[in-house]
């Protein structure tokens, strides 16, 4: 696992497959630790020493965010629960999904996707794991000067993005990717054309950084790189 500092209160945590973020509020005295998405299962303990490699105790994580489902967003978020007393939060309609009760719809593969989604590695599952908050859209997390979560359907049926107004930042977890020095829609989407609307939903938003679930950070002009993309993308 690589750790690139995005901010003194923000590091990326990139794994062999997708990211992790992890947010610090210190304002006040407080230690608070943010932690959105997991990582396969697994790893938790590269995180924890991530964490302890900042001069911080994995114990301040009081929060994890899950984006989605996918088993590389959520595959350690059981165990970090269990280590550190972690809140676990996600969308109402991603919460059955996460605590192992229902299965979440498949992806509906363009002809292109499914051969590179053959080319994958599989996966470990992700242990099923409480959700002691479920998210709507429009509520507001305790982190980053108020954190508003956006309901971003179509690449599951419950994404969210997270989205910063103080800092301007975005985190839009698969909704959108960044690969190879090109932003668009991400990948491997249940409902395409949903996929589609929520990404132009996130390009109306007005934000310097976008940080994704699968490619490099958008460090400045996030908006514009994603508006370019999204009025490429036709009707």
């Amino acid at each position: 696992m690589e750790i690139i500092e995005l901010l003194p209160s923000l590091h990326m945590l990139r794994f062999p497959v997708g990211a992790a973020y992890l947010w610090s509020d210190t304002e006040g005295g407080t230690d608070a630790l943010t932690l959105i998405d997991t990582g396969v299962a697994g790893s938790a303990e590269e995180i924890a020493a991530a964490v302890r490699g900042l001069g911080r105790d994995p114990a301040d994580i009081h929060q994890v965010v899950l984006t989605h489902f996918h088993h590389d967003h959520t595959g350690s978020a059981a165990e970090i629960r269990a280590r550190y007393g972690a809140a676990v939060l996600a969308h109402r309609r991603e919460a059955p999904v996460i605590r192992g009760e229902a299965a979440g719809a498949p992806p509906v593969f363009a002809e292109w996707e499914r051969a590179l989604f053959d080319s994958l590695p599989p996966l470990p599952p992700a242990p099923p794991v409480p959700v002691d908050r479920e998210l709507e859209d429009g509520d507001t997390i305790d982190f980053g000067g108020g954190a508003e979560v956006v309901w971003v359907p179509g690449h599951t049926e419950g994404s969210i993005a997270l989205h910063l107004p103080g800092p301007r930042f975005l985190f839009t977890g698969d909704t959108a990717a960044n690969v190879e020095g090109r932003t668009m829609p991400g990948v491997f989407n249940s409902d395409p054309a949903g996929a589609l609307a929520s990404f132009r939903r996130l390009a109306a938003l007005d934000v310097d950084v976008a940080c994704f679930g699968h490619g490099e950070p958008v460090t400045a002009g996030a908006s514009a790189a994603l508006r370019a993309a999204a009025g490429g993308l036709g009707d």
